[in-house]
């Protein structure tokens, strides 16, 4: 074996061996988990989080065991898509048959550390379900949470000094009775689409 041989064939082997290790690293990644509920390998939604609900009580992703839930990311000050898409997972739920409807959970998660406190997400859910769960919490568990469901959110100045809004995704997620992902909706979602998908899953 010739000296030019031997080297070719030693960067040959460096080259297959980088190959296997890239592969070993990154197959993983794509490989969906048979413990969790991916779309086409992407990334997880949902996990962690610690927050207050509307009666001043601490708590964490463990209310979401045991039941559908519809999880919304939103604030109280919005002026029209949080509303009219919490009034959409009521009227959905509402419609399902006879006991069907305890089984899905509806949560309303804010984005508004400032100025949604629990006593106004007490007020605030009450409008649209008797059982709809209102959470929010710290700057940082806000952004916790949001970070956990893959929800981009900034506050935005408005109109006099000190006023704002808040610019953020309107996705609506469905988590099964284990807390895992889904599926999602836009803010398109109508009540037959969401009351369809909870049917099929009940």
């Amino acid at each position: 074996m010739t000296p030019a041989l031997a080297k070719r064939l030693i960067i040959g082997a460096m080259i297959a061996l980088s190959t296997l290790l890239i592969l070993a690293l990154y197959l993983p990644v794509f490989r969906p988990d048979p413990n969790n509920t991916t779309v086409d390998g992407s990334a997880a939604i949902g996990g962690a989080f610690t927050l207050v609900d509307q009666t001043g009580t601490e708590v964490n992703e463990q209310i979401l065991l045991g039941h559908y839930s519809l999880v919304y990311f939103g604030f109280t000050y919005c002026p029209d898509i949080c509303p009219m898409t919490l009034q959409i997972i009521a009227d959905a739920i509402d419609v399902l048959p006879g006991q069907k409807s305890e089984l899905v959970q509806p949560i309303f998660i804010s984005l508004d550390s400032k100025r949604d406190t629990s006593a106004t997400m007490a007020s605030y859910v009450n409008n649209f379900h008797e059982r709809m769960i209102g959470l929010t919490g710290t700057a940082e568990q806000v952004q916790d949470a949001a970070s956990a469901y893959r929800v981009f959110f900034r506050e935005t100045p408005i109109g006099e000094e000190g006023e704002y809004t808040i610019d953020h995704s309107g996705y609506l997620y469905l988590m099964n009775r284990s807390g895992r992902y889904i599926d999602h909706f836009g803010k398109d979602v109508t009540m037959e689409q969401l009351t369809s998908k909870l049917r099929e899953l009940l």
